[in-house]
């Protein structure tokens, strides 16, 4: 089973949760537009874990929720 799913899917299915995907599909932004599920969970070392476990040739990890106000965020 592939499960690919798409970035609206992603939000409406796992709210506020952290996404490890396989093989994302990106557009000029860099946003991701499609995946493979590999994992969720609403714990982020969770997820990381997993990644670090399954190790995924091309994956990306997402946050479904809202980053709180006054959050910094480094890429």
């Amino acid at each position: 089973m592939q499960n690919i799913l798409t970035s609206q899917e992603i939000n409406e299915q796992f709210h506020s949760e952290w996404v490890l995907l396989e093989n994302p599909e990106t557009n000029e932004q860099l946003e991701i537009l499609r995946g493979k599920l590999l994992f969720h969970s609403k714990d982020r070392d969770e997820v990381y874990r997993k990644s670090l476990e399954i190790k995924p040739r091309s994956s990306a990890i997402l946050f479904t929720g809202e980053i709180p106000e006054g959050t910094a965020v480094i890429l």
